[in-house]
């Protein structure tokens, strides 16, 4: 029998076929259908499991109300189109311009079926390698020292299909509801299943379980028509406005609030709803209690036999019986599909409801299998954007440049610029770049320094936790120092219990530009790459360890970073100081002089000058530089007729005729004065 047994099973497992694939990305949600579009563009095998017969399945049940909380801001006043992503919270990254969500909706928050519009245009568009009405029920490994990352991924759907591939990608998002077993919990409604028209709650009495948007996006749609509205969560509101974490409460659905401090008979209050308990009277009331009041009591018992509250304390806050209560406590992950060889694990805290990953959104405990969208929020949750599109179409994008160098040998992306471009260079992403905007203090420009700081090698957009294995994730090397430009907050700015809107709470001045508390640039120099040990000892609520020099770039209120004196010239001499060099730009005449009277040229002279590179001189540029103080005038010193045809004064004058002037657009001569 046991023979019989073992040959049926191997006939079994040499029968099963499996589809292979290099990637599997598991939902056609955003970030599934983003990752998608990286890998066409890199002609990889690939393909991606939806469950639903549509992409964005989440977003045609949710949010309940309909009404998105990202912004779609249809004008800035500028048509650079990074700029404009800054404030386009729905578009997802691609070279096609029809995809950008303001060709969808005018809405400044727009409604929940435009989304599932746009999912389904980017997904037939761009022709994406989608299949439907596939939900895959189990993951496990099969060990391989071929595969990619030592075993292969092993897929099964629910009509028990299998699928191989040698990278998995999970995008499949956060749609297991939350849920707070408690005595009475079977009373509750969930927001996932709750009447949304105002009609059903008119002239009742509702307690919301919960204290997030879905919370009080609940409240705003009954807030006119009930007795009132309890709410109750164990901490405290957290307002995004003063927390700067989009995750928490809008000033959209904030209409609670207002009711609640204007005295309108709503409120909120603060405890575990672990201690909690409903017990519910014979006319269908749901009494709120607590889990210690029944302890040895039956609770079918009816609720005459049960001590209450307001027994002991009259004045207790729920006294008052509910007509319903709503469970509305978010979300978390599907961990129930992942053998337990694949060891994803919960994270700890307060991102229990997250699996665990690394910086690099690889999983701590199998290689190759890597979380995506808002799954991946635990790296920067209630600190950046990562868990909504506006921010995880960038960590997506990260994640496929680091994929396309550890299995294809790519390296990331970078551009080589000579060193006197390192000034301009940092101000242009800093002033349009949306990536570093949107993942500020998680996402950085990478500037890594040539031998001699004669040039530097341009990175865009590498996730900060992963700084330390730099070399080994870009394939770039950073032997001579680099630079990491990223976007901060005040470091005491953000807080629920911080009062963002005090007097004075804006800088002005560069030499206070360490005390910015608004968004801004922030410039870390290290000579050498920090190690994991520093980046382990960092200082708390530091992104990144202490380095040689750092330079804050003074807030703005218009996030222009383009002021000459407030913005520019205090960058550039920390850079020159950083280099030990001058980064200054000159005319051809001081490059001249500067020949003749140092050992050593300014690079701008050595780059420029002295390979006859430039603008071809003229008229109008000498008489604007003459006009701007940058040149002396020789025209009126002596007249022609007065000195020999070849004295020094002429030939100065036929050499400023006939040289050329430095690569320079026109709109910076006037910063070329030496200073």
């Amino acid at each position: 029998l046991g023979l019989a047994l073992y040959a049926g099973s191997l006939c079994a497992v040499s029968g099963a076929t499996f589809l292979y694939h290099d990637y599997c990305v598991i939902g056609a949600g955003p970030a599934g259908l983003q990752v998608a579009y990286f890998l066409q563009q890199a002609s990889r095998d690939y393909i991606v499991f939806e469950r639903g017969h549509a992409p964005g399945s989440f977003f045609a049940l949710y949010p309940r109300h309909r009404k998105l909380i990202s912004i779609n801001k249809q004008y800035t006043g500028k048509s650079n189109s990074e700029f404009n992503l800054r404030h386009d919270w729905n578009s997802l990254l691609s070279h096609d311009r029809r995809l950008l969500f303001r060709h969808y909706s005018r809405d400044f928050f727009p409604n929940a079926d435009t989304m599932v519009h746009y999912l389904e245009d980017f997904a037939s568009l761009l022709k994406l390698q989608v299949q439907y009405n596939t939900a895959i029920i189990h993951v496990t490994l099969e060990k391989n020292e071929q595969a990619w990352n030592g075993h292969y991924f092993l897929l099964t759907d629910q009509d028990r299909k299998s699928y191989k591939c040698s990278s998995l990608l999970v995008a499949a998002g956060m749609w297991v509801p939350n849920v707070v077993n408690f005595p009475g919990s079977e009373y509750v409604e969930g927001y996932e299943t709750v009447s949304i028209n105002p009609e059903d709650f008119a002239g009742q009495t509702v307690l919301i379980l919960g204290r997030g948007n879905s919370a009080f996006e609940t409240a705003e749609n009954i807030l006119g028509v009930t007795n009132f509205i309890h709410m109750v969560s164990r901490s405290r509101v957290r307002l995004s406005w003063a927390t700067h974490y989009v995750g928490d409460l809008r000033a959209i659905n904030n209409g609670l609030l207002d009711t609640y401090q204007l005295k309108s008979l709503d409120g909120l209050l603060e405890g575990d709803l672990e201690d909690l308990a409903i017990v519910k009277d014979k006319k269908g009331k749901l009494h709120i209690t607590l889990r210690f009041y029944l302890e040895n009591r039956n609770i079918s018992a009816g609720i005459d036999s049960i001590t209450l509250p307001q027994d002991e304390l009259d004045n207790f806050a729920t006294r008052a019986p509910y007509d319903r209560v709503i469970r509305c406590l978010g979300w978390k992950f599907d961990f129930s599909i992942y053998n337990r060889s694949l060891r994803v694990m919960p994270g700890k805290g307060n991102i229990q409801k997250y699996p665990q990953i690394k910086p690099s959104y690889e999983s701590r405990g199998t290689r190759g299998l890597f979380i995506l969208g808002t799954a991946s929020h635990s790296v920067d949750f209630r600190k950046s954007a990562g868990g909504f599109i506006h921010g995880f179409r960038y960590t997506t994008r990260a994640v496929h440049r680091l994929l396309e160098n550890r299995h294809h040998g790519v390296p990331w992306p970078s551009t080589v610029y000579p060193i006197t471009q390192l000034t301009n260079s940092i101000i242009k992403r800093v002033n349009e770049a949306s990536g570093l905007y949107q993942m500020f203090s998680v996402l950085a420009d990478i500037i890594l320094l040539r031998e001699n700081a004669t040039a530097f090698e341009y990175l865009e957009e590498y996730p900060i936790g992963v700084l330390t294995e730099l070399e080994m994730q870009t394939g770039r090397k950073a032997h001579s120092g680099l630079f990491v430009i990223i976007m901060e907050y005040g470091r005491n700015f953000s807080g629920a219990d911080k009062d963002v809107f005090y007097y004075n709470r804006a800088v002005g001045e560069a030499q206070h530009a360490w005390q910015s508390n608004f968004l801004h640039p922030v410039i870390y120099y290290y000579k050498h790459l920090p190690t994991e040990r520093e980046m382990k000892l960092r200082p708390p609520d530091w992104p990144l360890p202490r380095p040689d020099a750092i330079h804050h770039i003074v807030e703005d209120f218009l996030t222009d970073w383009t002021a000459p004196n407030a913005h520019i010239l205090p960058l550039r001499r920390f850079l020159e100081n950083c280099l030990s060099t001058d980064l200054r730009n000159f005319f051809a005449e001081s490059c001249f002089l500067f020949a003749f009277t140092h050992q050593k040229l300014p690079p701008f002279c050595q780059q420029g000058y002295l390979r006859m590179q430039g603008l071809v001189g003229s008229q109008e540029l000498r008489h604007h530089a003459v006009q701007a103080g940058l040149l002396q005038d020789y025209t009126h010193t002596d007249s022609l007729g007065d000195r020999p045809p070849d004295s020094h004064d002429g030939s100065q004058e036929q050499l400023m005729r006939d040289h050329v002037i430095p690569v320079r657009p026109l709109q910076h001569l006037v910063n070329a004065k030496d200073e």
